[in-house]
């Protein structure tokens, strides 16, 4: 077996089946031996059937709850043992060669433990999934913040997101997207699965921060392109994924900068604060 594939559901039925069909196809094109688990969340929308119908070599992990993606994640690859593991989104499309593009770029750097592809938007457009580890700003300055978009030049933004860089070379960064990502199984024996203590989001920047502290690299590489198609960003979203955000911010910077209480306290105070705003903008967008 050459690479795991893990792939979390919940509620995502028909992006999933898309998903794996590009992989299946991708798969089978270079010869790429592969082992599929999926964990399904409790979705209750037919995903265990629907895999059962078509892709019946797929193993299938039906929590009774939503235990959240960064368990479900290491349930899958708790049940799987290629050495490459390949975490992504089921609203992700890998593009053809893509698998074989990352393994390669993996293969020629022995010290890489995760390696994410070029993800791009369903127009085409560069998401930027490779960037810098957050600082204390970068609440402020992400992809999403009101300032990213009102002044997407300053210089906060950029050295995050690492606008000042083209995206079209491979290179070793900070951190890569969880929406794919691919992983070398020594470098998890080494430093560990995903912290389990993130719900959702920020689970991906803390494992690869670990990597690195672990003595391994990150890398990007473009040469393999993979489509997000985003859902409910631009839309009304869950109170409970805007909570999960900002409470994943405030411990991954307990965890990494950990500081005196007098100063966590009213940073975690302007979190909380945030999430609170966005929820509330979240209301009357339903509106």
């Amino acid at each position: 077996m050459d690479l795991s594939l893990i792939l979390v559901a919940y509620r995502s039925r028909e992006p999933l089946l898309a998903c794996l069909r590009a992989l299946r196809t991708d798969a089978g094109a270079t010869g790429i031996r592969t082992e599929t688990v999926v964990v399904d969340n409790d979705s209750r929308d037919g995903t265990t059937e629907a895999l059962a119908a078509e892709f019946p070599e797929a193993r299938v992990i039906a929590n009774p709850e939503n235990v959240g993606y960064a368990r479900a994640v290491n349930q899958g690859l708790a049940a799987t043992g290629a050495p490459f593991a390949l975490v992504l989104n089921p609203d992700c499309e890998v593009h053809a060669g893509a698998l074989r593009v990352l393994l390669d770029h993996a293969a020629a750097r022995p010290r890489a433990a995760i390696t994410g592809p070029r993800i791009v938007n369903p127009d085409g457009s560069l998401e930027y999934s490779a960037r810098s580890f957050p600082d204390p700003l970068t609440f402020l300055f992400n992809r999403y913040s009101l300032l990213t978009r009102l002044f997407p030049g300053n210089r906060f933004s950029r050295r995050y997101l690492l606008t000042d860089w083209d995206h079209a070379t491979a290179r070793e960064v900070d951190w890569v997207s969880g929406a794919c990502m691919l992983a070398r199984r020594a470098a998890i024996a080494q430093a560990g699965a995903m912290d389990e203590a993130f719900f959702m989001f920020n689970e991906d920047v803390d494992w690869c921060r670990r990597m690195w502290q672990a003595g391994w690299t990150v890398t990007y590489e473009p040469a393999a392109v993979v489509t997000h198609h985003v859902g409910a960003s631009r839309s009304r979203v869950a109170a409970r994924v805007i909570w999960s955000r900002h409470l994943g911010m405030i411990h991954y910077f307990h965890k990494h900068h950990p500081t005196h209480p007098l100063l966590a306290l009213p940073a975690d105070a302007l979190v909380l604060l945030r999430a609170a705003l966005m929820l509330a903008a979240n209301a009357l967008r339903l509106r």
